[in-house]
Formats: structure tokens, sequence, C-alpha cells
């Protein structure tokens, strides 16, 4: 549970650090055994999150976020976290 928290904690703060962004869509929901969030700004930044509780203490998350650098290029990520650790895929 420690690792979805987490995750969604660092996906938030990352999405409401530029203040001057609208929310276009905001989803969550949160039960024991699993969890799904979305969210997109009107500055380009959109995030997806899920996760399922594998057995008792390991989660399996998947999720993509992405947005526009300061260079102006798109960036998406694509991760898994599980067991093993954070595995992100970076496109630009």
């Amino acid at each position: 549970m420690k690792l979805a928290v987490v995750l969604v904690a660092c996906l938030l703060a990352f999405a409401y650090a530029n203040e001057e962004a609208d929310v276009v869509k905001e989803f969550s929901e949160v039960n024991p055994e699993d969890f799904k969030y979305a969210l997109e700004l009107t500055n380009s930044i959109r995030a997806e999150q899920e996760g399922h509780l594998q057995d008792k203490d390991n989660w399996i998350v998947k999720g993509e976020y992405e947005y526009v650098s300061k260079d102006g290029k798109h960036i998406k990520v694509t991760y898994t976290a599980d067991e093993t650790g954070y595995h992100p895929n970076v496109q630009q």
C-alpha cells in the first residue's frame, strides 16, 4: 500500500505544481484491494494510474503521465511498479 500512496502523492504534486492550470478531468476510486486515478489539466499535463493488491503485502501498479517540457518537447512516461521497484519507459 505504501507504494501506491507514494506514487499517487507524486503524481498529485507534479500535476498541481503549475497553479495556472485548470482541471479538465479528475477521477479517483480507492478500494481496499485496488484503485484508479486520472487527472488532466489545461496545460497539457495528464496522468492516469491504477493498481491492485497482488497478495497481502504487494501492489502491482501501472500508469502513465505526460506533459510538455519547458523546451516544448512532449514527454510521456509509462510505468509499472511492483515488489521489484519502479520501471519507467520515457518517450520523447
